[in-house]
């Protein structure tokens, strides 16, 4: 292995996660920022960036980072970083073909002495299963002994400019321990927080896994509780309060749970589980309870309006945001589509607004959703709060009454941003979770 002065890195996947660890790399030693898309790559040469993880300054302070769609340039690099997306398919299983595509492109580029680190959220043991043997195959090289690999995943949490790369404590291993401290002493170069090196690759992967896991199972607990108060004419969010008072009780909130990690991963656990003879029951009912609860506001809404005299047959509801979380362009794995697609089944029009996300994308990836703005003089029948966007938090509650007609409009907080009192004393019917 190079001694790490006299390195170059490539990160193979510029998205999220691969493009801020290029830029911090980028400051320090030279370093190959490698995608498939031109025009992701395009776009960062000219020092934008439309997942606004990084701004033009930062890309411009990485002075040593370079791009390319091209693999044979690769064959600079003696440190291989893997970043590519980790999705589920339609059957909810784990859809490796990015990670394969992956190993393969770095088959083709890795030489004797070379690592590679992969970051992408996996099942334990898809590394070293799944991955290395491609690599293996593709190269001709034999792993730890011709080239070695190591794990650290990614922790990055989007449009999050408190909680960044370099400040939250990152995991690394290796795949023999000399591999493991050469990973983890690559890693303390651009992480202030620190680093915690794992036992092993597997251990590793599977901190990952169950970071996510643990938090949609509280959430999916808050959910279902919040279902439960529904019936009991309790308000959630005021139980909550109230039990957290007791200094060991976890702040959890109920809520939409989409995105590219938490409404993702666990299933890439249970799969392995199941795949081992074993059945996870705790956490795909966890994940049932959450991959609903788009239909259930949707629903909710509806019944709400029916009980005011509104009719949903042709009614219209305004949706505001549409990403899967607050101040962040990013639409993959969206819940909030699940609201709309209910909505629509009850003859609903939704009226859908979102100042971060990109028109023409939502276009492209959730047919037939249009993005439009919310006014006073198109009034809506009905509000459904979805995305706690700033732009929404900091409204009034006049401004949000201009925005409805009808003399009993209704109002859904999903993220239970506005005082329901202040809303009730305008005739808004409120509902949140």
């Amino acid at each position: 292995m190079k001694p790490i002065d006299d390195s170059t890195l490539a990160i193979i996947g510029l998205g999220y996660v691969g493009l801020p660890l290029a830029v911090e790399f980028g400051k320090i030693i030279p370093t190959l920022g490698f995608d498939i898309n031109q025009a992701r790559i395009e776009e960062l040469k000219t020092g934008h960036d439309h997942t606004l993880e990084t701004t033009k300054e930062e890309l411009q302070a990485a002075s040593y980072l370079s791009y390319t769609t091209q693999v044979q340039d690769l064959s600079k690099a003696n440190i291989f970083i893997v970043t590519v997306p980790t999705p589920i398919d339609e059957h909810k299983r784990p859809d490796l073909n990015p990670l394969i595509k992956a190993s393969e492109t770095v088959g083709k580029a890795i030489k004797r002495g070379d690592v590679v680190i992969y970051e992408s959220t996996v099942y334990p043991g898809a590394t070293e299963e799944d991955c290395i043997p491609i690599i293996e195959q593709v190269s001709g090289l034999q792993f730890n002994v011709d080239f070695f690999a190591g794990y650290s995943p990614e922790r990055i949490n989007p449009g999050d400019k408190v909680n960044t790369l370099t400040t939250i404590k990152k995991v690394t291993s290796g795949s023999t321990p000399e591999v493991a401290t050469y990973v983890d002493a690559l890693y303390r170069r651009i992480i202030k927080a620190g680093t915690h090196k794992a036992s092993s690759i597997k251990v590793a992967e599977a901190s990952k896994i169950i970071e996510n896991t643990q938090r949609d199972l509280n959430i999916s607990l808050m959910n279902e509780l919040s279902i439960i108060f529904s019936r009991m004419g309790i308000d959630t969010i005021s139980v909550l309060e109230a039990a957290g008072t007791k200094w060991n009780f976890l702040p959890f909130r109920p809520g939409l749970v989409g995105g590219h990690c938490i409404s993702v991963d666990p299933y890439y656990l249970t799969d392995k589980a199941e795949k081992l003879g074993y059945i996870p029951q705790v956490i795909l009912a966890g994940r049932r309870i959450n991959d609903n609860m788009g239909r259930y506001v949707a629903r909710t809404t509806v019944k709400k309006m029916i009980q005011n005299g509104v009719n949903p047959n042709g009614a219209r509801v305004g949706v505001m945001g549409v990403t899967f979380k607050e101040n962040c362009p990013d639409i993959r794995n969206s819940k909030v589509i699940d609201i709309i697609r209910e909505l629509e089944d009850f003859g609903v029009i939704p009226i859908v607004a979102d100042p971060w996300a990109n028109a023409e994308e939502v276009a492209t990836e959730y047919q037939g959703i249009k993005l439009t703005q919310l006014t006073p003089q198109a009034p809506v029948d009905a509000l459904i709060v979805a995305v706690a966007h700033h732009e929404f938090t900091s409204l009034k509650p006049h401004e949000l009454h201009a925005l409805l007609r009808g003399s009993k409009p209704v109002l859904a907080d999903i993220k239970s941003l506005y005082d329901p009192e202040a809303l009730q004393a305008l005739h808004i019917t409120v509902w949140r979770l």
